[in-house]
């Protein structure tokens, strides 16, 4: 059976993922920072490891452990929800290490095995704020913008020995608790001059967009993973869809 490698699957995207290519019969290793089983039961195809994308020997010893993989995900990611002015620059960078740098690390150590087989995909985990921009997330969209470019310049350099990159850009998902989890992490509050004017923009926001559930960014990451011909980007989830088409992009 083919092997997949998730990054982030301790719940949202990265649960999804992993439970859809189970049902669908793959062998699955699910990375999260602190392993836990209580969403994923044990099963004899699943594996689950401890993974820090920021961390060296932690990409090193999660690779070797898993063995030869047929496909990353590379999903983990931080959310930063504020202003320009309101971000310490020490949480950019960390930002920054998890989003971009993170995923750079995790597909370094992959393409080896990969370029000896001369066959794998890579998945990499965007936004759709890339199409469409949104306030108080200028830099999140600023890392993501950067993997958009990687992936891209990737995919011509892994092409020449038969080895596919893709992007999947999901639209707002409030349900995988985003913006919680990114002041919780970043522990920062909007400067005062832009509070209300991002409040109101969120608060419209959320009347009027038609939400990005995991299910809908696991179905993107099946396509990218199992259609051979699929586009390099991939939008996920109507919001996401719709941000395409007025970009002028195609979904097909």
């Amino acid at each position: 059976m083919p092997k997949i490698l998730i990054t982030g699957c301790s719940s949202g995207f990265g649960l999804a993922i992993a439970q859809t290519f189970l049902t669908a019969g793959w062998d699955v290793v699910a990375t999260m920072r602190t392993p836990r089983n209580d969403r994923l039961p044990p099963q004899d195809r699943l594996e689950i490891l401890p993974l820090d994308v920021t961390s060296a020997e932690s990409i090193d010893k999660a690779v070797k452990a898993s063995g030869p993989i047929d496909a990353l995900v590379n999903n983990a990611g931080v959310g930063m929800l504020n202003v320009l002015e309101g971000a310490e620059m020490a949480k950019i960078r960390e930002l920054f290490e998890t989003n971009v740098f993170g995923a750079m690390a995790m597909t370094k150590a992959v393409l080896p095995q990969m370029r000896a087989r001369r066959s794998g995909v890579i998945v990499n985990v965007s936004s759709s704020v890339t199409i469409k921009p949104l306030p108080a997330l200028s830099v999140y969209s600023a890392s993501k913008a950067a993997l958009n470019a990687f992936t891209e310049s990737l995919a011509l350099e892994a092409a020449l020995f038969g080895i596919r990159a893709k992007l999947v850009l999901p639209g707002s998902a409030p349900t995988t608790g985003f913006g919680k989890n990114a002041v919780a992490r970043m522990g920062m509050e909007i400067p005062e001059p832009y509070s209300t004017f991002v409040s109101d923009y969120m608060t419209a926001l959320r009347s009027g967009t038609e939400f990005t559930t995991p299910e809908d960014v696991a179905e993107a990451v099946w396509r990218a993973v199992t259609e051979q011909d699929a586009p390099i980007k991939i939008p996920a989830g109507a919001d996401a869809q719709r941000s395409f088409r007025e970009a002028g992009n195609s979904t097909a």
